[in-house]
C-alpha cells in the first residue's frame, strides 16, 4: 500500500503531510493507527509493502452489559475490560454470571462458528484486562507467551498505611492453605515461585498508591504480596485489610501487552481510570 517506507512513522509522514513527528506520536500513543486491522504504537515497527495503514478512533470501547466493555477484538482475540464483582469463570456457586459465560454467548451470537478459551484470569473483586482466544492454537500461543513472562502486565493497586521504600521486588514461593488463601512458604516443593515489582506512585496520609508489574501470575499473587509487605491493598480484607473507602478491592489491571499470537503484531491495550480510583492516584497516570 505504501512502497518506499519501512517503518510506522514513515507510513504516518506520507498519509499526513504537514503533520510534526510529536503529532504522529502522539496519534500512535493515543491508539489511533491500525496495521492491517490491529492498533499499533510502536512508531519504529516494520511496514511490509501489503500492510494497510489506517487512522482513525480505534479506542471506542463497546459495552456488553454487566460492565463488561470489549477494548478489542478480531478473528483470533478478544480483549476485554472486566468490572470488579464478575467472576472470569465458574465455580460451583456460580456458573452463568461469569465473563466468560457472558462472552462466550457473544461470540455465540455474532460468529457462530467460533468458540471462545479461557487464557488468563482476574480475582473476582479486581478490574482491568483480560485477554480470550477464539482457537484453541491461538489460546496455546497466549498461554506460551504468559509461561515465558513475554506479557506485559500493569496494575494500579491502592494499599493500606505508608510504603516506605521507592520501589522494590517481593519474591517468594506462594502456596494455597486449607482457606484458599495463599501464603508464602519456604517448602518448594509446596509453593510455586511469584515475583511481584512495585513503585510508589503517590503517597496520601493513610493509603500509598502503588505501580504493580507482574513477572508471574500466580493466584492472589499481588494480594498475597501487598499483605506480607505490611501494606494489604484498601478493601480486601480476605488478606488483612481493615479499611474499605473504595467500596471495592483496590486493584485494576490497567495495561496489557503481547504479541499477536498469529500476526506476530505488537499489540499494547490500556484502561482508563476507574472512577474509585480517581483521589488515590496522582492526575498524570489517568
Amino acid at each position: 500500500m505504501l512502497p518506499g517506507v519501512s517503518t510506522l512513522l514513515e507510513a504516518l509522514q506520507l498519509l499526513v503531510p504537514g503533520a510534526s513527528n510529536r503529532t504522529l506520536r502522539q496519534m500512535l500513543e493515543q491508539g489511533r493507527v491500525c496495521i492491517n486491522g490491529i492498533p499499533c504504537r510502536l512508531a519504529k515497527q516494520r511496514i511490509q509493502p501489503d500492510d494497510t495503514v489506517e487512522i482513525g478512533d480505534f479506542t471506542a470501547r463497546r459495552n456488553l452489559g454487566h460492565g463488561i466493555k470489549v477494548v478489542f477484538e478480531d478473528k483470533d482475540l478478544l480483549v476485554i475490560e472486566k468490572p470488579s464483582g464478575l467472576l472470569t469463570i465458574a465455580t460451583a456457586s456460580e456458573k452463568d454470571r461469569t465473563a466468560y459465560a457472558l462472552l462466550r454467548e457473544y461470540v455465540k451470537l455474532h460468529h457462530p462458528k467460533k468458540k471462545l478459551f479461557i487464557v488468563h484470569r482476574l480475582d473476582k473483586f479486581a478490574s482491568g484486562l483480560l485477554v480470550f482466544a477464539k482457537e484453541e492454537k491461538v489460546k496455546s500461543k497466549l498461554q506460551a507467551l504468559f509461561k515465558r513472562h513475554d506479557v506485559r502486565r500493569k496494575y494500579w493497586a491502592i494499599v493500606e498505611g505508608h510504603v516506605a521504600q521507592n520501589q522494590g521486588t517481593i519474591r517468594s514461593r506462594l502456596a494455597e492453605d486449607q482457606t484458599l488463601r495463599m501464603h508464602s512458604t519456604d517448602d518448594s516443593t509446596a509453593g510455586k515461585l511469584a515475583i511481584t515489582h512495585y513503585q510508589v506512585l503517590q503517597r496520601l496520609p493513610t493509603s500509598t498508591s502503588l505501580e504493580v508489574t507482574l513477572e508471574t501470575g500466580r493466584k492472589n499473587q499481588i494480594r498475597a504480596h501487598l499483605s506480607e509487605l505490611g501494606h494489604p491493598i484498601l478493601g480486601d480484607r480476605a488478606y488483612g485489610s481493615t479499611r474499605d473507602p473504595m467500596g471495592r478491592l483496590g486493584l485494576h489491571a490497567f495495561q496489557l501487552g503481547f504479541i499477536h499470537p498469529t500476526r506476530a503484531i505488537p499489540l499494547l491495550f490500556e484502561t482508563e481510570m476507574p472512577a474509585e480510583f480517581r483521589r488515590f492516584l496522582p492526575k498524570a497516570e489517568g
